[in-house]
C-alpha cells in the first residue's frame, strides 16, 4: 500500500518488472494483483527445507516455481505469491522486508514489540510453537513455518512476531483509514482499494468477512482480516469501529483429531461474541445472544482416524 500510494508499484504490471529473474512458462502474464489475490497461478507452497541449503538456494527455488495454472484462471492460496511481493518490496525500496517494515510501519506507529527473528532475550515472552518440527528441536522464538525458517526467518508469507497490543494499533490505523494520533501511513482512498471485495472473498492481500473464515456471522460487508496457521487472526470491521485479534499456539503439542476446525470454531465464536457485544439494530434484523455458540456443539471436531492411544501400565495382582 506504501509503495502504491508513491506511485512506486502498479497493481496490473507484470511482476517481472521489478523481478526480471522472476522467469518461467507463462511468468510474465503474472501481475501484482494476481499474487495479492491469489490467482497468479503458483502452487500453495514449496518444500524448501527439504530441498535447499541456504536462503539465497531457497529464494531461487520460489522465483524459478513452475505455475499450476494460467494466470487469473482461479483462486489457489499460495505461499510462494506473497514471497515474491516480498521481493519486489525489496527490489522497488532497497531495503530488505525486515528493515522497511520497522521505518515505514512499526516504528512510526510504536510497535515496539514487533518484527521479524526475535532477540534471544525475548523468548521467555513468546509462546512455544512445535514440539517435534523437521528442523528436529522444539520451537519458540523462531518462525514455525519451515519454508519461512528455510528462507532465513524473513519471508513474505510468515516470520513476523508481535503482540495483540501492537496489532491493535495497526488495526485502529486501517479503521482509521491509514492514520494513527497524527502519523499516517498511507493514504484513506488506498486502504479502502486494498480491503475491497476483488474476487472469491479476497481483497488485496485481505480476506474479507463471508460469514466463514473465522469471520463470525455478525461482522459488517465492508469488515476484513486474515488468519494465520498456527492459530492467529485478526478481523478489522470499519463499519463497527471494531477488531477482533485472536493469538494462539494451537500447533503446539496438539491432540486433537481435527485442530484446524476447532481453531475455526474458536475464531467465529471470538468473532461473533464481539460483534454482537456492540450491535443495536432491532429494526434491520433479529439480532439475539445465542444460546449456543460453535465450540458447544463441536460439530465434526472428533470425526476421522482416532488418536493414538497413550501408553499405560495395567498395575499387576500380588
Amino acid at each position: 500500500m506504501i509503495l502504491y500510494d508513491e506511485g512506486k508499484l502498479d497493481l496490473k504490471a507484470p511482476v517481472q518488472r521489478y523481478l526480471p529473474e522472476f522467469t518461467g512458462d507463462m511468468k510474465d502474464q503474472v501481475t501484482i494483483e494476481h499474487l495479492l489475490t491469489h490467482r497468479s497461478g503458483l502452487a500453495p507452497g514449496r518444500q524448501l527445507w527439504k530441498t535447499a541449503r541456504t536462503p539465497a538456494e531457497a529464494k531461487q527455488q520460489v522465483l524459478e516455481s513452475r505455475l499450476q495454472q494460467r494466470p487469473g484462471a482461479l483462486y489457489n492460496y499460495s505461499d510462494l505469491g506473497p514471497d515474491v511481493l516480498g521481493w519486489v518490496i525489496e527490489r522497488i525500496s532497497g531495503q530488505s522486508l525486515d528493515q522497511f517494515t520497522a521505518s515505514r510501519i512499526f516504528e512510526p506507529l510504536g510497535m515496539d514489540d514487533t518484527g521479524w527473528r526475535p532477540a534471544r532475550a525475548l523468548v521467555p515472552r513468546i509462546a512455544p510453537t512445535e514440539v517435534t518440527p523437521p528442523r528436529g528441536y522444539p520451537v519458540r522464538g523462531e518462525v514455525a513455518d519451515e519454508s519461512a525458517f528455510a528462507l532465513g526467518g524473513i519471508a513474505g508469507h510468515a516470520g513476523l512476531f508481535g503482540t495483540a497490543t501492537d496489532l491493535s494499533v495497526f488495526a485502529q490505523m486501517m479503521i482509521n483509514g491509514g492514520e494513527y494520533e497524527g502519523t499516517r501511513i498511507v493514504k484513506e482512498e488506498t486502504v479502502r482499494l486494498f480491503t475491497t471485495e476483488a474476487q472469491d472473498h479476497r481483497a488485496l492481500g485481505w480476506e474479507v468477512a463471508a460469514g466463514e473464515r473465522g469471520a463470525g456471522e455478525y461482522l459488517s460487508q465492508n469488515a476484513f482480516g486474515h488468519t494465520g496457521y498456527t492459530g492467529t487472526s485478526i478481523w478489522i470491521d470499519p463499519d463497527r469501529d471494531l477488531f477482533v485479534i485472536l493469538l494462539t499456539n494451537r500447533v503446539h503439542a496438539a491432540r486433537a483429531r481435527r485442530p484446524g476446525i476447532i481453531i475455526a470454531d474458536v475464531r467465529h465464536d471470538l468473532a461473533d461474541a464481539a460483534a454482537l457485544a456492540v450491535t443495536d439494530e432491532p429494526l434491520l434484523r433479529q439480532v439475539a445472544w445465542p444460546r449456543t455458540f460453535r465450540v458447544d456443539q463441536a460439530a465434526d471436531w472428533t470425526r476421522g482416524r482416532p488418536l493414538p492411544k497413550r501408553p499405560t501400565t495395567k498395575a499387576k495382582r500380588k
